[in-house]
């Protein structure tokens, strides 16, 4: 297969003034807007007020896109923005990182929590762990779009030849992690309904950073090298990264089980 589609999604042109609208750039909005339906749906479910949810939705914005930006500044491209500091605001040029952006997330909700009346950080983070696994997938998805987060070359029949970067035939590994990501979000939604709550308090958290960390991890052994500084050693940085978010996981993950028995019954 042969990937020559045009990153632009559709142009805005107003008079003299052109702004090309990329795909990356809807899928990336849309995880808010989904985020946002998703968790009004929850608070009504739970019984809280549906207006708390707006506040929680600009903390994350916020939390998100300065946690992904200074993620990718400080974990793969120091050298660079050392030399070109001007260049770290520039979110628009690309380069965002997960692991930056489920930091910024946790630093958004912590601040959210303690102004909020009522929900606990790790009430609203069971949640956000619902959430998040698909918004990683739309993600991925726009990076397929953008011909970037490469794989390694392949001759599996499924390769993939992005044709604006070169013709070499790779694995299509952003679709790899898309599916990845859409499999355990159906995966914390179903017990979610199964149960019908998050369960003790982390566990649900736990898992996603323990699920999604855990795949990160695997399918990084498909993926081209991003960090400029990463030659030569024996796992990406993406895999130093998800190490100690799947350990956190597992820990959140050991103290909710000890906290709710009856939690390994539902898996």
């Amino acid at each position: 297969m042969t990937w020559d589609i045009s990153p632009v999604a559709f142009t805005l042109s107003f008079n003299q003034f052109h702004y090309p609208v990329y795909w990356y750039g809807l899928l990336f909005a849309s995880t808010f807007v989904y985020g946002t339906l998703l968790f009004r749906w929850l608070y009504r479910r739970e019984g809280r007020p549906e207006d708390e949810v707006y506040d929680l939705v600009l903390y994350v914005i916020g939390g998100t896109v300065l946690g992904a930006r200074l993620g990718h500044v400080l974990f793969y491209q120091p050298g660079f923005y050392l030399s070109h500091p001007w260049k770290i605001p520039a979110v628009w040029e690309g380069g965002l990182a997960s692991h930056g952006a489920v930091a910024g997330i946790l630093l958004g909700v912590w601040l959210y929590s303690r102004r909020a009346a009522g929900p606990s950080f790790l009430w609203v983070c069971d949640r956000i762990g619902m959430a998040v696994p698909l918004s990683g997938a739309l993600i991925r998805i726009g990076n397929f779009f953008n011909s970037e987060i490469l794989g390694r070359a392949t001759d599996m029949p499924w390769a993939v030849v992005f044709s604006r970067v070169d013709l070499v035939p790779r694995h299509p590994v952003q679709l790899y992690e898309a599916l990845g990501y859409l499999l355990i979000f159906l995966f914390q939604f179903r017990y979610y309904l199964k149960r019908g709550d998050a369960g003790p308090e982390g566990y649900l958290f736990g898992r996603c950073l323990a699920l999604v960390f855990g795949a990160r991890f695997f399918l990084e052994f498909f993926k081209e090298g991003q960090a400029e500084f990463e030659g030569g050693w024996s796992i990406s940085m993406g895999q130093w990264l998800s190490l100690p978010a799947v350990a956190f996981g597992l820990v959140l993950i050991w103290r909710a089980r000890r906290a709710d028995k009856p939690v390994t019954a539902l898996g």
